[in-house]
């Protein structure tokens, strides 16, 4: 029974789910919140009404920002049974076949019409509708129904929507890849539930949660980050539950030499606030002194008014309070730090990752050699550039140093088709390039090949066997 209402509230909007939000081929991640407005498509709403309803539900916008259900029941459904011209070489785009002018449609709207309703009206009132194919009419009824209906679906996240969400709204901060390419990298990296991949990318957490999504909270990922620390707005519209979070170390790159070395020092304070910290001490102790000498004489000819005193006081004990709470809040946060500075330093001292996964607007070549010492023998490894020069020095590099076989550099081709009867050809919009992945895989290298005695190289090659003569 407990697990019958886990599958429930699985597939169940619940507030505090982060959803992404669908209304035609557009999409934005938000956090379900209560009587907090959502702007969505010059249109605003509000989630509170979605609690309780599966995924995937459409919802229609209703005055004033509530959102109500769809019903099943289209109201345009009467047109599927309507004639259809058989071409539409005498349709001429003149525009005096619609007879509702502008006016006439705001009028509608404000008799209270859905959207629904409107578009009927305006196929009634077409003069050219009955006359286009059927495929021109649902393409009119489409185009209707993205300007005048008001409707809203809701989708649980997954890698495939965010990967299309942040591909047409922002394609730069996914390094323009591509969700087939992405699909293509979880593949050659073969990740799975209860491996160890490293993962080293910036773009925006989405190749990240990818990872997290496919080994299901199961195994370990270790995010190698630049910078001052990771990246995870991405990860974090996945909305993933506490247990996929605990299976996550961080790494800083730039520490990786000193692991490799063997001179990492986990102890060690964060050099930003060391640097900081001493400069704000020194300019508290330079300022103090001159408040102190300014308000004097003021203190000097107000020695009779207790009270001023010992509010100044209470002013500078709340003052020091306040020191202490953010030193003491300081301290907290350095120490979290540390310790997962030395979680992911024990996850990587064994050097038997099971995958590398590289997506990044840096040159991946210095990070692939680094990083890809921490892996065992036999383990695939994939990296993912924009442009091909970068993985064309990382296939060279890897040739000349050894270590790994089975080199691949590919590119993608992705084209959508329009299939329908008598109609089918490629549709004319299409990506221009879904950027190029190097995969490989690893071999072990300590065990050099049994050398050969002086014996076996004084020895002559045994001479090739003669074809006999044809007689």
């Amino acid at each position: 029974m407990a697990d019958k209402q886990d599958d429930d509230a699985m597939y169940t909007i619940n507030e505090g789910d982060y959803v992404v939000l669908k209304r035609g081929d557009i999409f934005k991640a938000v956090q379900i919140q209560s009587r907090k407005k959502m702007a969505f498509e010059k249109q605003w709403f509000f989630l509170d009404n979605a609690v309780g309803h599966l995924y995937g539900t459409t919802f229609e916008i209703l005055p004033g920002g509530s959102l109500q259900p769809q019903k099943q029941k289209d109201a345009l459904s009467s047109t599927d049974a309507m004639e259809a011209g058989t071409d539409n070489r005498n349709i001429v785009d003149d525009g005096k076949s619609q007879k509702l002018t502008r006016d006439d449609i705001e009028t509608l709207k404000e008799q209270g019409l859905k959207g629904q309703e409107i578009i009927q009206q305006l196929i009634d009132n077409s003069s050219t509708f009955r006359d286009k194919t059927e495929y021109a009419q649902d393409k009119y009824i489409k185009k209707k129904k993205k300007k005048y209906e008001s409707t809203v679906s809701i989708l649980k996240p997954t890698c495939r929507i965010l990967a299309l969400m942040y591909h047409g709204r922002e394609p730069g901060k996914i390094c323009h890849l591509r969700y087939d390419t992405l699909a293509q990298m979880l593949t050659l990296a073969n990740i799975h539930a209860g491996s160890k991949v490293l993962v080293f990318e910036t773009c925006a957490g989405l190749v990240l949660g990818a990872v997290m999504e496919r080994m299901g909270g199961y195994g370990s990922v270790i995010q190698m980050y630049p910078g001052g620390g990771p990246v995870r707005a991405g990860v974090e519209s996945f909305g993933f539950p506490p247990p996929f979070h605990d299976t996550l170390h961080d790494f800083p790159i730039c520490q990786v030499n000193a692991l490799l070395a063997g001179t990492l020092d986990t102890s060690a304070k964060d050099p930003n606030t060391d640097a900081t910290h001493p400069h704000v001490a020194a300019e508290e102790t330079a300022t103090q002194p001159a408040t102190v000498q300014r308000d004097g004489p003021e203190e000097a000819s107000m020695d009779t008014n207790a009270s001023g005193h010992c509010g100044d006081q209470r002013v500078d004990e709340e003052r020091e309070r306040g020191k202490e709470a953010k030193a003491e809040l300081k301290r907290a946060k350095q120490e979290q730090r540390r310790k997962r500075l030395e979680a992911a330093a024990a996850q990587l001292e064994g050097r038997n990752a099971d995958g590398l996964v590289i997506a990044s607007r840096f040159h991946p070549c210095p990070v692939l050699m680094s990083l890809l010492r921490f892996l065992a023998p036999s383990r695939p490894f994939v990296v993912y550039s924009q442009y091909k020069e970068p993985l064309v020095d990382c296939f060279t590099k890897l040739k000349e140093q050894g270590g790994t076989v089975n080199l691949r550099l590919t590119d993608t081709w992705l084209r959508h088709y329009q299939v329908l009867p008598n109609r089918t050809h490629p549709v004319l919009l299409m990506s221009g390039g879904g950027g190029y992945l190097l995969s490989g895989t690893t071999v072990a290298t300590e065990q050099s090949a049994p050398a050969t005695s002086a014996a076996d190289l004084s020895q002559e090659p045994a001479p090739k066997r003669l074809k006999a003569s044809e007689s």
